[in-house]
């Protein structure tokens, strides 16, 4: 049996990777959450509540601005674990596999710009060429002590 170059340099590049189990993989850019991102946002799932999409009462509120939805922060990680590392992995195949945890720890007013600092907490040989990937996400926000969201995300990647 031959093994295609390309399945062996990902191989390689697997357990390099699964090595760094327990460190920082890295941090993406700054990325700006506008209010058109959250509009968008709320008319795609539905979830149209004041403090997403009324900017005269939000302003109002003690937040004093529109804030975004926790569960589009959480859309932002898939684009953020690109930049930081699953494209670098070059897995033929990634498919999200779900959450562990998820905690909503700050609001992210609009304009905000935010993050995403991962941690890479493990790697398991599911087999048949399959891998569990287990890492934290940690979104910041710019100016901000406390972080938006912390999340355990997993995914699968396969396909050697």
């Amino acid at each position: 049996m031959t093994i295609d170059p390309s399945a062996e340099q990902y191989l390689q590049n697997l357990k390099a990777f699964a090595r760094r189990a327990g460190s920082e993989l890295g941090t993406s850019r700054w990325m700006k959450v506008s209010q058109r991102q959250i509009d968008q946002f709320a008319e795609c799932t539905g979830d149209r509540q004041w403090i997403h999409v009324d900017l005269e009462r939000a302003r109002h509120s003690p937040l004093g601005s529109t804030i975004a939805h926790g569960y589009l922060l959480l859309a932002l990680i898939a684009p953020s674990a690109y930049e930081v590392w699953i494209d670098r992995l070059g897995a033929p195949q990634i498919l999200n596999y779900g959450l562990d945890g998820v905690r909503f720890i700050a609001p992210v007013r609009a304009e905000a710009r935010i993050r995403n600092r991962i941690k890479l907490l493990a790697v398991e040989d599911r087999g048949g060429g399959g891998w569990l990937i287990k890492t934290e996400n940690t979104i910041e926000i710019e100016g901000e002590a406390k972080p938006a969201v912390v999340a355990t995300t997993l995914a699968l990647v396969g396909g050697a």
